[in-house]
């Protein structure tokens, strides 16, 4: 993951804007509310959604669930349409650049008891406005408040 990153500070250093993925995991309760699941960050331990960068050869959509996977130990069926996008300040170790996030929701199927990063992070089902309360960047928080799952029955 190293060299995108370096190209994404490259990318970022010519003026172009750079492009991570993410999914927002959920599950719907028995009473028909539905929750999302946040993980904290390994560095500032701050609670985000699983997000990361591109994957040579793989979709947005594909790249969303691997992410979940490895960041959150969930996995599960992400859905074709994104559900939104936002932009936030990413910390990189000479500076700042601007990141545009395009979100996908992840249906739960499984959690894992154990899953790759499951040292570095912790997670939280919460209901979604909840969640948007802990969240820092403001268009992720507004996306999280706003968010609608489909129901059960819709494909």
């Amino acid at each position: 993951m190293a060299t995108t990153k370096k190209k994404a500070v490259r990318k970022a250093r010519k003026g172009q804007r750079i492009r991570q993925v993410a999914a927002i995991p959920y599950r719907v309760r028995e009473d028909g509310n539905f929750e999302v699941l946040l993980v904290t960050s390994r560095t500032t331990r701050r609670f985000i959604v699983p997000k990361g960068w591109p994957m040579k050869g793989k979709s947005g959509r594909k790249a969303a669930t691997i992410e979940a996977r490895e960041e959150a130990g969930v996995l599960g069926r992400t859905l074709k349409q994104p559900a939104g996008t936002y932009s936030y300040w990413k910390r990189m170790p000479n500076g700042f650049i601007r990141v545009d996030v395009v979100v996908y929701l992840l249906e739960v199927a499984e959690e894992l008891a154990d899953w790759q990063e499951a040292a570095n992070r912790q997670r939280a089902w919460l209901p979604a406005v909840d969640a948007a309360l802990l969240i820092d960047e403001p268009d992720l928080s507004t996306l999280l408040r706003d968010l609608t799952v489909p129901s059960a029955n819709a494909a």
